[in-house]
């Protein structure tokens, strides 16, 4: 269905790359607009391929030729000069997920919600590797979509993490099992209003039919109210109500139907909201073909993903654990709620202007906070309202680790859950985790 078609790519990136070149090997007429300038090997590799490639800007009258559809980076607003004409001209806007199924051979289970989505994805993987099921991983979890799509086959099955801004460029994408997690306040500043980015999440279900199946959040009304645009068969799954179908906990233990999959007891991941990603993914797993005891086995030996609650190590006692990916107070609420035993929590990082009194309540249990970044005043004003006496403000969650160690005692939690961004001192959250966890194997 490329084959001829003329098609803008806005944005390079690593999304843009792959789709760029994946439709070029298509039959496509390419032509890239980037305002920021490659590499001379990237400038030759698609110069090779007979990819036209414009840089520097983002000139409007790029739109003046004649083009059938745009592959929009999906960071890049909706707001953007470019994407605007585009609407005003009324050509189509996809994002590389689009072509990702348009060209896949293997079946697709798609997962998306505000919270949860690496960790669901990962686990349904592993769940379906176990299982000997053929998995292949994509979407926003890393890998891009069109290039797995590439590889696929009719035997395979593709579980891709997908994100809002994924789902709003999609037209006749269609996952043959989707799974949302949750919807809360978040993209604001990209989608404008709450509504608009539930309807973006809601995408994932807009194109199933009755012989597809739609796996939603029992305990979310807006979930719910999205679920009823999906003509597929819902599968239901609830961590608060006992179900009699789909997946559910009862007497201890998770539940698939009337099947007992495994107690709680026996689940390495800790978290209630893992509970949650855990039932997603045992019924995406169950739906695509996965056996009990491959479940189980994953489910008693997965700690989490990196950055994501994530068990580092035990050292003297000390458990250590690298939750950098919570970039936000509801995150490290769940993280502390997570945890009965005594915690040193370790936290701060960029000051987006909000303050951080919705802790309080989940402090009860924290014996010490050790802060570090831009918010490390306004969390140990925090602290201190909640009555911890040991607080401490170092430089770097390195410092922070180590000042952790010190104050702690066996049976001690060593939390990192900054609560906040971490522009204020690293590149990504994911670079601030690896500076924790290579601080812990330093302490080891």
């Amino acid at each position: 269905m490329y084959n001829g078609k003329k098609v803008f790519v806005l944005g390079l990136a690593k999304s843009g790359w792959a789709a760029a070149k994946r439709l070029r090997e298509l039959g496509a007429d390419v032509v890239v607009n980037d305002r920021n300038e490659p590499s001379e090997q990237q400038k030759r590799e698609l110069e090779a391929l007979g990819i036209r490639l414009v840089c520097g800007g983002h000139p409007l009258e790029l739109l003046d030729e004649p083009f059938d559809f745009v592959v929009k980076n999906p960071g890049i607003p909706y707001t953007n000069e470019l994407v605007q004409k585009a609407i005003d001209k009324h050509i189509p806007i996809i994002t590389e997920v689009e072509i990702a199924y348009e060209t896949s051979e293997a079946p697709i289970i798609g997962i998306t919600g505000s919270n949860g989505k690496t960790t669901t994805t990962t686990l349904i993987f592993h769940m379906l590797q176990e299982a000997k099921r053929r998995p292949l991983i994509a979407g926003n979890i890393g890998t891009v979509a069109c290039e797995v799509a590439k590889q696929a086959t009719k035997d395979d099955v593709i579980v891709m993490e997908l994100s809002s801004f994924q789902l709003l460029g999609t037209i006749r994408f269609r996952p043959h099992i989707a799974v949302l997690l949750n919807i809360f306040d978040a993209h604001l500043d990209y989608h404008g209003t709450k509504e608009a980015y539930a309807e973006a999440k809601g995408n994932i279900f807009k194109n199933q039919t009755e012989t597809d199946y739609a796996i939603v959040n029992a305990d979310d009304p807006i979930v719910m109210q999205l679920a009823e645009k999906s003509r597929a068969q819902k599968v239901p799954f609830s961590a608060k109500t006992p179900l009699s179908y789909g997946a559910t906990v009862k007497e201890g233990a998770i539940y698939f139907h009337d099947e007992r999959i495994i107690d709680i007891a026996d689940v390495a991941l800790r978290g209630a909201h893992n509970i949650e990603n855990i039932l997603a993914a045992v019924a995406a797993a169950k739906l695509a073909g996965a056996d009990n005891d491959s479940i189980r086995r994953v489910l008693t030996t997965f700690t989490g993903v990196p950055h994501r609650l994530q068990f580092v190590a035990e050292i003297n006692g000390r458990k250590f654990y690298n939750d950098s990916k919570a970039t936000n107070i509801l995150a490290t609420q769940k993280a502390l709620s997570a945890f009965h035993e005594p915690v040193i929590l370790l936290a701060g990082g960029l000051d987006r202007g909000n303050e951080f009194d919705e802790l309080l309540p989940y402090l009860n249990h924290v014996k010490a906070v050790i802060t570090f970044g831009q918010t490390a005043p306004k969390i140990e004003r925090v602290a201190r309202e909640a009555g911890i006496q040991q607080v401490k403000r170092v430089d770097n969650v390195e410092q922070a680790a180590f000042a952790a160690y010190e104050w702690s005692s066996p049976g001690d939690v060593v939390l990192l859950s900054p609560a906040c961004a971490s522009w204020d001192q690293y590149k990504t959250f994911e670079q601030r985790g690896d500076m924790f966890v290579h601080a812990v194997h330093k302490l080891k």
